[in-house]
């Protein structure tokens, strides 16, 4: 297949690097995609993932037969149902949902309503804006605390706030109501707090039939033992002790499939990932967001554990037949951890060389998130996470001591890490 993957961090290096294994693919292009893409495929830095007219020109003069959409913005802004209005481009394989159907991930009041109608297991919740600031206080005294504000639309991935006390969510509700994210915030997300241990589900679907990849934990906090800002992600590990076979069962029978179903029952046809963010609470989970696409860093793990042919997972869930598609995973473990510039998530500085050894083995990969090539080709810093170091084991203390040994060779100004990626999950083994 001739394929044009849209996306430039770590998720779709991750993606392009599983995609390049497959004997069905021909010819791989990225858009944009980033300077450790090259030798998998043609990647073309001056078209932008929302730059809807220069796509739908490169899958013509391409003659490109499946588009795969890495990240949420442009399937939030409708490129799906852009390109199904263009003339030749109306039967062109797609992987990712339409505009409606990426709503689960644009909106969050839309996705908590989506789950209240199909009576799916989530935290109770209410919506406000700012004209409804002070019912937003009466319900946050209803609550007990920790408090959990959430913005309403895309924040990548930093619209979410827990306070410990009244004063701190009345403040931060004060300071999302009034433009902290721009139009992502003009509506909140007041939720109650769920206490539990969180793991992500990731599925792959037609828009009737589904696979579950496999389940991924990822690590949000910039500090050590799960302290500080959130960031876009640290690392993550899979498969994850917790989600055993009783816990999935639990979540394909409240969550999955009530999902899937209720999307048809709504007229949406959804053609792409969902991941489901999810918390174990004294063994049953409960959703604490969807996105309408692959996670990151969870992807960078998942990958290294599909052993079945990925190309042909997308081409069927594009064409609306997974039918018997059999999904194989790997039984080692992955884990990946996740090279940050100092600073970050706050402001950093960029454009440092970078240094690293050359093409891992197959049981590892260096996959690029925030790297350019400066005037001279030479390698550099770009952007708050810079590279992502992921490796299989035998056991997770294998797989994170692999993890830990290749990020160390890496080198450049400013490289910082958690140095405690899976440690969590080490003692319920």
């Amino acid at each position: 297949m001739n394929i044009l993957l849209l996306g430039s961090g770590g998720r779709e290096h991750a993606l392009a690097w599983r995609m390049a294994r497959s004997p069905r693919l021909s010819r791989l292009h990225i858009a944009p995609g980033n300077p450790g893409m090259d030798s998998y495929g043609t990647c073309y830095p001056e078209i932008g993932v929302t730059d809807f007219a220069a796509i739908a020109e490169l899958i013509r003069s391409l003659a490109i037969d499946l588009l795969v959409v890495g990240p949420e913005v442009p399937l939030v802004r409708g490129i799906v149902d852009y390109l199904r209005l263009k003339e030749g481009l109306t039967d062109l394989l797609i992987v990712g949902p339409n505009q409606v159907g990426a709503q689960i991930e644009g909106s969050k009041e839309f996705s908590k309503a989506f789950m209240e109608r199909h009576a799916i297991p989530t935290a109770r919740y209410r919506a406000f804006d700012r004209s409804g600031y002070y019912q937003a206080v009466e319900y946050l005294q209803e609550l007990r605390p920790p408090y959990v504000l959430k913005a309403d639309g895309l924040a990548a991935g930093k619209g979410v706030v827990i306070c410990e006390t009244l004063s701190e969510a009345k403040h931060e509700l004060q300071l999302l109501l009034s433009g902290r994210f721009g139009k992502a915030s003009a509506r909140v997300i007041i939720e109650e707090y769920l206490s539990g241990i969180e793991c992500s589900v990731f599925v792959a679907t037609d828009g009737t039939d589904y696979r579950i990849l496999p389940v991924a934990k990822d690590y949000k906090r910039i500090g050590e033992g799960d302290t500080g800002p959130n960031t876009g992600g640290m690392g993550s590990v899979s498969p994850v002790p917790f989600a055993d076979q009783a816990f999935m069962d639990k979540v394909e029978e409240r969550i999955i499939r009530p999902t899937i179903q209720g999307l048809r029952s709504e007229g949406i046809d959804y053609r792409g990932f969902i991941f489901v963010g999810l918390m174990n609470v004294g063994g049953d989970p409960y959703v604490i967001e969807y996105n309408c696409r692959m996670g990151d860093p969870e992807t960078e793990s998942v990958m290294l554990r599909i052993d079945s042919d990925f190309v042909e997972l997308l081409e069927r869930m594009a064409r609306g037949d997974l039918g018997d598609y059999q999904l194989e995973e790997s039984p080692q473990y992955a884990a990946t951890v996740v090279l940050v510039s100092e600073g970050y998530p706050n402001d950093y500085p960029k454009g440092f060389p970078i240094s690293y050894p050359h093409e891992p083995a197959f049981d590892s990969a260096l996959f690029h998130s925030g790297t350019t090539r400066d005037t001279s080709g030479h390698l550099v810093t770009s952007g708050g996470r810079v590279l992502t170091a992921s490796c299989l084991g035998s056991t997770l203390q294998e797989a994170l001591k692999a993890c830990y040994h290749l990020a160390g060779q890496v080198q450049y100004e400013g490289k910082a890490l958690r140095q405690d990626i899976g440690q969590d999950l080490l003692k319920l083994l």
